[in-house]
């Protein structure tokens, strides 16, 4: 008997259908991730330094300040807190803080910020300017690098970003306001045609050379972008649905992120209401940082996709990173779905730029690769 199980036994070894040998393998899934992050911000903004990611943006439990996140590979998010918060005795910003942006410079840590201007002798509803705050840590704490904003133009203004140039020269980039602003435009005609609204108000983006300390601009802003004038123009449409849709009597052009591939400078922005389902992003170019920038004509380039299908509206006021090991480009912006109702969560998808045209692969809701090089 021992003898017939040692022979069973060796058989069983070199067999060439053997049992195990006719098991299915177990298919192990690829590493993925799914949108919407679980990160409650508006107008977020990725930094990648030593080597991690830093997320700053708008809200997600802040008070009188902004709150971040970390990751080491863009999908699992770390929350850090509230790194900055205004001194509601000393600081110029009292309210409204948005838009937050961190750029690291010498080993420095700048955050670029818009808020409710203290100084406001005519108590105007929309005092905002744009600030600085620094630290050593990309975490924080962040404080005032200034008693007051950066700079004054004369009208209410928001969402900072700044461009480094090879050329060492720095660039900021801000939207002006739609406040007290009304513009004429075929639109604001059709407007008052079908009773919707008496007047349009607009925001433009505006771009201005930065001192390199941070100290203030040089020179005067730059009208860069705009809404259209005209209905015949290609973007008229879709930079207008807030208002033919009866939502609100504005048109943003807004939540501008700039950065240079093959000597173009590409200038993405967002159009429509911002709380409202139709925010989108689209993008225009141009040779040099300060225009004249050119509108694309795949705009806009994320929208919502409920037309087809999908649960995802209001998607914008994105920025843009690469993946840990720098070979893929993502979009990182804001956006609702139907589970997420009026609260602004954070999605990441991949982007692509060749012959110079923007192409985000979003907004995705479903399961996805995740980031190279993770």
């Amino acid at each position: 008997m021992k003898r017939f199980l040692l022979l069973l036994v060796l058989l069983s070894a070199v067999a060439p259908g053997d049992v195990r040998a006719q098991q299915p393998t177990a298919k192990v899934p690829a590493a993925t991730f799914t949108n919407p992050l679980p990160v409650k911000f508006g107008d977020p903004y990725l930094l990648q330094t030593r080597g991690m990611y830093y997320m700053y943006g708008t809200g997600g439990g802040a008070r009188n300040g902004f709150a971040a996140y970390q990751s080491a590979d863009l999908v699992n998010w770390k929350p850090l807190g509230q790194v900055y918060t205004s001194n509601r005795e000393t600081s110029w910003g009292v309210g409204a803080f948005w838009a937050p942006e961190v750029y690291e410079v010498k080993g420095k840590y700048y955050l670029f910020f818009s808020a409710q201007w203290r100084n406001n002798p005519t108590n105007e509803l929309e005092n905002f300017k744009i600030g600085i705050a620094v630290s050593d840590n990309p975490g924080g704490p962040f404080v005032d690098f200034s008693d007051k904003p950066l700079f004054d133009p004369g009208y209410p203004i928001i969402d900072a970003n700044v461009f480094f140039d090879k050329n060492g020269r720095v660039y900021l980039y801000y939207s002006r306001c739609c406040y007290k602003h009304a513009v004429e435009s075929d639109i604001a005609a059709l407007a008052r045609k079908n009773g919707w609204f008496k007047e349009i108000e607009e925001s433009w983006v505006y771009g201005i050379e930065l001192k390199p300390d941070f100290s203030g601009v040089i020179g005067e802003p730059v009208l860069l972008l705009r809404p259209p004038v005209s209905s015949a123009d290609k973007q008229a449409e879709w930079e207008s649905r807030s208002v033919t849709s009866g939502e609100v009597n504005r048109r943003w052009t807004e939540g501008s992120v700039t950065f240079r591939k093959d000597n173009t400078y590409y200038l993405m922005y967002s159009a429509n209401h911002f709380g409202g389902q139709n925010y989108a992003v689209g993008y225009a170019t141009s040779a040099s940082p300060l225009g004249p920038f050119k509108k694309a004509g795949n705009n806009p380039v994320l929208e919502k996709n409920t037309g087809k299908g999908g649960t995802v509206t209001g998607t914008g006021h994105n920025s843009i990173t690469y993946s840990p090991d720098g070979k893929e480009m993502f979009c990182v912006y804001h956006a609702r779905t139907s589970a997420t109702g009026d609260e602004r969560v954070v999605f990441i998808d991949r982007m692509t730029v060749k012959n110079g045209r923007i192409t985000v692969n979003g907004p995705t809701t479903v399961p996805q690769r995740v980031p190279s090089g993770r």
